[in-house]
């Protein structure tokens, strides 16, 4: 099959955010598209799409994730467009993304993935161990807020929602002493005049799929399938295979302090995954190790095993 190219006068329309780091994503998207086939920019138009968690008013009130609706929030109304072809492919944060797919759209192309680290963000302080008794850290992310109360009980954890140029201003404006930022996030958008610090895995596993960039498209568009697949990165597949369905095993929401990062060495994938009590008081985490292509079957046993170890009422939410 001849792939039928876009032009400028009948572009590729790309959905996406209208955050900095959303368009910074859609760009790169763009540019892989336009060197893969050697096109111009104008061959692709970029479409920004209002998102339900993008509601300023709810993050300027700092209202927790859990309040306005969870799943979708940052993905329903741009997979609406998909669907009724206002746009040709949708650009994501793949950790914003549920595990599973509408009818009829499905998310199978993914960009070589950035770093998966969270940084550690402080105008004052260089790391998690530096901070005082009782410090305040602003964080809406549930998993960045069980993993420090696992380890810090003393902390005063407060929701602090937004973009990261939002935050950083929070940050300045002195409503918490430190945040976490993805370290991806940071290096996609250049801003290397942030106070911020790389935290290692071993000290915060990230969220699943981290650092990673998603491209979704309907489900029978053959034409703009053969297209993304000249840029989807392989490994990164891999990896986002075995994080999303330890993930989708254990039912994974906005609303679940779960971490999990899967790495490759050769032909061998290492899975590691974590599930916490929402408060902190408790966390349970494993590994699995194996073939590339058991990367799935891997996430799902992790998961299965933790669940089994966690017992009835460990989270809130199961």
């Amino acid at each position: 099959m001849t792939v039928r190219l876009p032009s400028p006068a009948a572009p590729l329309k790309i959905g996406t955010r209208g955050s900095p780091l959303a368009l910074a994503q859609a760009y790169e998207t763009r540019q892989r598209l336009s060197t893969a086939f050697e096109l111009p920019k104008e061959a692709f138009e970029i479409k920004v799409i209002k998102v339900q968690g993008d509601d300023r008013s709810m993050i300027a009130a700092d209202r927790p994730l859990k309040e306005i609706g969870n799943k979708g929030l940052f993905t329903r109304e741009i997979e609406e467009a998909l669907l009724d072809d206002g746009i040709d492919i949708a650009v994501h944060s793949m950790k914003d993304m549920p595990t599973v797919q509408p009818d009829g759209l499905i998310l199978d192309t993914y960009l070589p993935r950035e770093d998966v680290r969270d940084a550690f963000v402080s105008p004052k302080y260089k790391a998690i161990a530096d901070l005082p008794e009782g410090a305040t850290v602003g964080s809406s992310s549930l998993r960045r807020r069980a993993q420090l109360m696992h380890t810090r009980s003393d902390l005063n954890v407060v929701e602090f929602r937004g973009n990261v140029q939002t935050r950083l201003q929070k940050l300045t404006d002195g409503v918490a002493d430190c945040t976490f930022l993805a370290c991806a996030g940071l290096n996609r958008l250049n801003m290397t005049d942030v106070p911020a610090t790389p935290v290692e895995t071993t000290d915060m596993l990230p969220a699943i799929a981290q650092g990673a960039i998603g491209i979704e498209r309907r489900l029978d568009d053959d034409n703009t399938a053969q297209m993304l697949a000249a840029i989807h990165d392989a490994a990164t597949g891999h990896r986002l295979a075995a994080e999303r369905q330890f993930l989708f095993t254990l039912d994974g929401s906005c609303d679940t302090p779960i971490a999990g990062l899967a790495t490759l060495d050769g032909d061998t994938l290492t899975l590691t995954g974590e599930v916490l009590r929402p408060d902190g008081s408790d966390a349970i985490s494993g590994t699995r190790q194996g073939a590339i292509a058991d990367g799935a079957d891997m996430g799902t046993d992790l998961a299965q095993d933790l669940l089994k170890t966690a017992g009835n009422g460990f989270f809130d939410w199961h």
